[in-house]
């Protein structure tokens, strides 16, 4: 690789995981934010207890400061763009572990394995690379060997940029409307079917995906739900 270039990436992994802390920083505290059914991630963090929070990859960016846990560990890939990600988390005060399916899952495994004893673990089930909305097997064998719940959780805006990545991945703008949504605890027991508890999952944060889509279109009606939590 030119020596230009590999002082544009040093360049870009310095500045671009400062510059997106300062961004979704800057855009939370402008954002009237909600929380449905946040009580069913805080009985897990009222008790200490662990959980695997399941989020698409093109919903991840909010989600490190709308955590409200001790600490989680995001699962994120060797790619180089990984790096930003794993620079991104820390200035939040998480971490990370790397792997993916098609490089290091294995020792990844083992990393989160250890992890979860005294941290939670956050997978983006369709990443890194897709299919979007497509959940894959790790995180349903996580959940079986450690015997550790799955939240799934997602995230949605009034108005956003959204990209044109595999992920579509979301930028809510700022002084818009976002609304958290998190899901009924899964547990994949020893015996479960795993195809079926991979179907779960995913019709699961379809299905939120979808509400927090339409949750602040004026015929939706959902606006006046009494669940919800409005952030300080």
């Amino acid at each position: 690789m030119p020596k230009k270039n590999k002082l544009k990436d040093r360049i870009l992994l310095f500045l671009a995981p400062y510059l997106a802390e300062v961004i979704v920083r800057l855009t939370y505290l402008t954002m009237k934010i909600e929380n449905l059914y946040e009580e069913r991630a805080r009985r897990f963090w009222d008790k200490d207890e662990r959980m695997i929070l399941a989020v698409w990859h093109g919903r991840l960016l909010m989600v490190p400061i709308g955590y409200k846990g001790r600490m989680i560990k995001c699962l994120i890939s060797h790619h180089k763009d990984g790096e930003v990600l794993v620079r991104f988390m820390r200035r939040f005060g998480h971490g990370t572990v790397r792997g993916s399916s098609s490089r290091g899952g294995a020792m990844a495994m083992r990393e989160m394995l250890r992890e979860i004893k005294t941290v939670d673990i956050a997978v983006t089930p369709d990443g890194p690379r897709g299919p979007k909305f497509v959940v894959q097997d790790g995180i349903i064998a996580l959940a079986r060997l450690t015997g550790v719940p799955i939240v799934p959780v997602t995230f949605g805006a009034s108005r956003k940029k959204i990209f044109a990545s595999w992920d579509a991945f979301e930028l809510p703008y700022p002084f818009s409307r976002g609304v958290f949504m998190w899901g009924e605890p899964i547990y994949v027991g020893k015996k479960d079917d795993l195809a079926e508890k991979k179907a779960e999952l995913e019709s699961c944060l379809i299905d939120m995906t979808d509400q927090v889509d339409r949750y602040f279109s004026p015929a939706s009606g959902e606006g006046d739900d009494p669940s919800r939590r409005r952030n300080p």
